[in-house]
């Protein structure tokens, strides 16, 4: 289907607008010839203890993912044990859901791809 990359890979967003994603996913059609992808189609953000990596991922990076026509985009939040995950529809942003304990985290996007909560907190341990 396309190809999962784990940070550091810069991403482009939009001319001198880069992030780095914790991990992106780009659809086999979308895969860059170069080092670098064009277009990423699903950023995840893994939010860090701090007060601004909260801002940052719910917020800046929310903003530049949608400015940026990021079709989905997953926020990892350890701290409230939830994986929240964000659809682009007419290009803004729409809650596709926030997933809890004993939740599975569902893709948009890569129709099937499920994710346990859970085993993903279990795991950072």
């Amino acid at each position: 289907m396309g190809e999962a990359v784990f940070a550091p890979l810069p991403t482009r967003l939009r001319p001198r607008k880069w992030r780095e994603p914790d991990i992106v996913f780009v659809l086999k059609e979308h895969l860059p010839e170069g080092d670098y992808p064009d277009r990423v189609d699903l950023a995840v953000e893994v939010v860090s203890e701090d007060r601004q990596s909260h801002i940052r991922d719910y917020i800046d990076k929310r903003s530049d993912y949608e400015a940026a026509g990021i079709p989905e985009y997953w926020i990892v939040d350890p701290q409230k044990h939830q994986i929240t995950v964000l659809r682009l529809e007419g290009g803004q942003y729409v809650e596709h859901g926030v997933f809890k304990k004993g939740a599975k985290a569902t893709s948009v996007l890569l129709q099937g791809f499920s994710v346990d909560v859970d085993a993903v907190f279990a795991a950072a341990k």
